[in-house]
């Protein structure tokens, strides 16, 4: 007896469908439309997921740069002073502190300002 492939299709068809649903026109609808829009989504969410990191990074320094300079340092004075006042917080939470706590952000850029000269 001849064998086909007609459940396995269906259920890979379905399976596929499920994915490109809400897609715009073919794209959620035509087989080979919809495939080649779920591999290129597949790439995008890819390269994104490392994007994002650099991004959220260059928010973190553009915040605590502003934050900073209305406190009279610059950047990248104010990163070699926590090297040397030993303050180990990261860009992220140096970020945060700067928006939600200000007071917090005087005391460490005071720390920072007060650490020994080399």
């Amino acid at each position: 007896m001849r064998t086909v492939k007609g459940a396995a299709r269906n259920k890979a068809k379905r399976r596929l469908f499920r994915k490109t649903k809400g897609y715009h026109g073919g794209r959620g609808s035509l087989l080979r439309t919809a495939k080649e829009t779920l591999i290129r989504a597949g790439v995008y969410a890819y390269r994104d997921r490392r994007t994002r990191k650099r991004e959220f990074r260059k928010l973190w320094i553009i915040r605590i740069n502003a934050a900073v300079r209305q406190r009279g340092l610059r950047y990248s004075e104010f990163v070699h002073g926590l090297v040397k006042a030993n303050i180990e917080l990261d860009r992220k939470m140096l970020a945060d502190i700067a928006v939600r706590d200000p007071e917090a952000f005087d005391q460490i850029v005071q720390q920072v300002k007060d650490a020994p000269a080399a």
